[in-house]
């Protein structure tokens, strides 16, 4: 498995802080973190793409790669190395079509894994399942459960994402359950030591080996 797609995978936050977001990303990505993902729904377009820019520059200064959520023609315009769908965003084999064979598709699928098989067909990357936890980021969310990533695990031949309301004290049991990355939003970025807490998640998974 890439290691793109092993480990802590940081999603960037809404909520305002006087530092950069890019200063906030470098320290996430000196914590360990392999995958970021911009996510931003509040900013004008072209705020978006200046953002957009300097983190693709940040990550890929650390070792990292940046996907950008929801908004394909932004990550093309960018050449980000990828991009995640939710449900509304478009089909998997366009943003392949679009970005290229060597593109991170990423596809939110919820506690569905119907939607992971279609994902999986349709040329994703990744398949990312959640909420397995309340999370302040998006309280009304779908929960799903540690067995559905047991039976992702056996059935859908790509590497699995868990995301919402995880922390250092629960990730383990979602490692334990199937999940190769930990995707993270207020638990890294809320941190008054980001690349502390990103390490935190980090040690979690197992050290690959040389």
């Amino acid at each position: 498995m890439s290691r793109e797609l092993h480990g802590l995978y940081a999603i960037t936050p809404t909520a305002p802080d006087p530092r950069p977001l890019t200063e906030r990303v470098a320290e996430a990505i000196a914590g360990g973190a392999r995958l970021i993902q911009f996510r931003d729904k509040g900013s004008d377009a072209r705020a978006r793409e200046q953002q957009a820019r300097a983190l693709l520059e940040c990550c890929h200064a650390g070792g990292a790669r940046l996907v950008i959520n929801d908004d394909l023609a932004l990550a093309a315009r960018i050449r980000a190395d990828g991009v995640h769908l939710g449900r509304d965003d478009g089909d998997p084999r366009a943003a392949r079509a679009l970005l290229g064979e060597h593109a991170i598709i990423g596809v939110s699928c919820y506690d569905a894994l119907e939607r992971a098989r279609r994902a999986e067909a349709a040329g994703a990357s990744y398949v990312a399942f959640g909420s397995f936890f309340a999370s302040p980021t998006k309280p009304a969310a779908l929960r799903a459960t540690p067995e559905l990533l047991d039976a992702a695990r056996r059935e859908i031949n790509l590497p699995r994402v868990a995301i919402g309301g995880i922390t250092p004290q629960n990730g383990g049991l979602l490692i334990a359950a199937g999940a190769d990355m930990l995707a993270v939003v207020s638990g890294v970025f809320a941190a008054g030591d980001i690349a502390v807490a990103a390490r935190a998640y980090t040690s979690l998974f197992p050290k690959e080996s040389s």
